[in-house]
């Protein structure tokens, strides 16, 4: 039976005593409203640890004030219920007031990573990822960490704030989760109308189009870039607010393409902004 932990002292006296078994614990950190693709982290980590830990935690830090922090979706009942069937072993679940029970003094930052594509619409909110991320490592100091690829931007700045403040653990990168037709499994999808559902998939056949493009030898990612954004404007009414081509995980915008990059796009629909992504490697 899946346990919910709500207080730092039970959560960090959980994991000393796992640790001083020589248990490796495995760690999901999530905002709760739990899809498919935070099920699949979480069974990657139930398959490869002996303890696995997720958190559900709404960060206030790193929503904006024009952003949707009061309107995130909250549902413990049916997030445990979810985790609880695929056998997660602990929920660590804090309130805002025991997570931060003043404002904090010390900060993080996200420094350059952050500057560009999702950093650069949301300032700050990588500041506020990395802090809230930082303490729950402390706290829960797992051996493993899962985070999505869907987040790549994300995953690249966890992976060098690891390396930063050495911490003893490895970050996993967990391959974005799909809906049949292609649209990536995201929270935010509920907000999208039913017209804009049906749009929605032809972010990834954007994606997918410029991808196709590279592979048969077409190294100029503006030619690549206004080819995918024609498409979107075709065959959707969402506004394109990012569609780019940065070096991974170095995250440096590439003009002429070598080396690994990710191709990434944010749209923005009527209640919805949706990211999506393709990383591509040499091999």
């Amino acid at each position: 039976m899946t346990k919910l932990i709500t207080t730092i002292a039970e959560m960090q006296q959980l994991t000393q005593t796992w640790q001083q078994c020589g248990l490796n614990i495995g760690f999901v950190p999530t905002m709760g409203a739990l899809h498919e693709g935070h099920l699949t982290m979480m069974q990657q980590s139930i398959d490869e640890n002996d303890i696995t830990v997720i958190s559900i935690f709404v960060n206030p830090l790193q929503f904006g004030p024009d952003e949707d922090f009061d309107a995130y979706p909250r549902n413990i009942e049916q997030d445990s219920a979810k985790a609880e069937s695929i056998g997660v072993d602990y929920i660590f679940y804090p309130s805002v007031a025991e997570m931060y029970p003043s404002e904090p003094t010390i900060q993080v930052r996200a420094g350059r990573l952050a500057s560009v594509l999702e950093g650069a619409q949301r300032p700050g909110h990588f500041d506020g990822v990395v802090t809230v991320v930082n303490k729950l490592f402390n706290i829960v100091r797992p051996t493993y960490a899962y985070f999505g690829k869907k987040d790549a931007q994300q995953l690249a700045i966890i992976e060098q704030m690891v390396k930063d403040f050495n911490h003893p653990i490895k970050i996993v990168g967990v391959e974005i989760v799909r809906e049949a037709d292609g649209l990536a499994r995201s929270s935010r999808n509920i907000y999208l109308t039913e017209e804009e559902r049906k749009q929605a998939p032809h972010l990834y056949q954007s994606l997918k189009l410029a991808h196709e493009r590279y592979i048969a030898g077409e190294k100029d990612s503006t030619k690549l870039i206004e080819a995918a954004c024609t498409y979107l404007n075709e065959h959707t009414d969402g506004e394109i607010e990012t569609f780019a081509i940065y070096s991974y995980p170095e995250l440096v915008e590439q003009q002429t393409i070598t080396g690994d990059i990710f191709i990434s796009l944010a749209v923005k629909f009527s209640k919805a902004r949706l990211i999506d992504n393709i990383i591509v490697t040499d091999d």
